[in-house]
């Protein structure tokens, strides 16, 4: 599959280093060009300062005023990347977990990739596809890994009635750091096809989950406290975050170390 990129080509330092940052954040590919130099085929979008655009030959070049709003320009850019074809089917890869790696991918292009919040951001992800392209067809499919998460974006995708698919992840997991390893995994669930799935999913959850976020919570306070099995059962619903958790079991330590009882002094 060959990624798209997004040529910055301008001679104004300002104005690259604002978008090179934002392209990063992002996780957009891009290429760095002067006005005069060749832009490579695989560059979706050309940006530029308004007062070099006409030395710039390139069907899709978006001008940008530095020190514009930072969303704004992420806007424009995004409609850039996604506005191809309104023909070609977009899929949506989502490799589960805490924070659900993503990857839209269109035509045999990446368009874009990142991390969700939560997986219940998945619905938010969903909605905002639908809002911006209401008439062009999407597809989801979601990764059969960590169980409960991938049950949790299955029922937030389920409210917009767009097709989902269950995909077998085994072979779609590389090695390496968590973040880029989720971003890389999401592009290859996009690519693969799975099983159709359809309505709400049960969050049904064993002894052997709950423990294990027990365990999670163990460390995470660093051995000061494990967090109930109601409290655990809680987080892996979605219902509250583990780190809530953990803050909320710090707060009753520390208000339980407050409360003891002062040494009798001698009257």
């Amino acid at each position: 599959m060959r990624t798209r990129c997004v040529a910055l080509v301008t001679r104004d330092p300002a104005l690259y280093a604002d978008l090179a940052g934002l392209l990063r954040e992002r996780h957009i590919p891009s290429v760095s060009l002067l006005p005069g130099q060749r832009i490579p085929g695989r560059a979706a979008v050309v940006l530029t300062s308004p007062s070099e655009v006409s030395e710039i030959h390139h069907p899709r070049v978006v001008p940008v005023a530095d020190g514009g709003d930072r969303e704004s320009l992420w806007v424009a850019v995004e409609s850039a990347l996604t506005h191809t074809d309104d023909r070609d089917e977009m899929v949506v890869g989502i490799d589960p977990g805490p924070r659900p790696g993503y990857a839209i991918v269109s035509a045999g292009h990446v368009l874009s990739s990142g991390s969700l919040a939560n997986p219940e951001e998945a619905g938010e992800l969903a909605a905002h596809l639908h809002r911006r392209f209401p008439h062009r067809p999407i597809r989801f499919r979601v990764g059969d890994g960590d169980r409960i998460a991938r049950n949790r974006i299955l029922n937030a995708l389920a409210l917009l009635r767009r097709p989902i698919e269950l995909v077998d992840e085994q072979g779609t997991t590389p090695r390496g750091h968590r973040r880029p390893r989720d971003l890389a995994a999401a592009r290859e669930i996009a690519r693969s096809p799975g099983r159709p799935v359809r309505g709400r999913q049960p969050l049904t959850m064993t002894r052997g989950d709950i423990q294990n976020l027990q365990r999670l919570s163990r460390e995470g306070s660093g051995g000061k406290f494990t967090i109930s099995a109601f409290v655990a059962a809680a987080v892996l619903r979605g219902e509250i975050t583990l780190g809530d958790a953990l803050a909320d079991g710090q707060r009753r330590l520390s208000t339980a170390a407050g409360e003891l009882p002062r040494s009798r002094q001698p009257s």
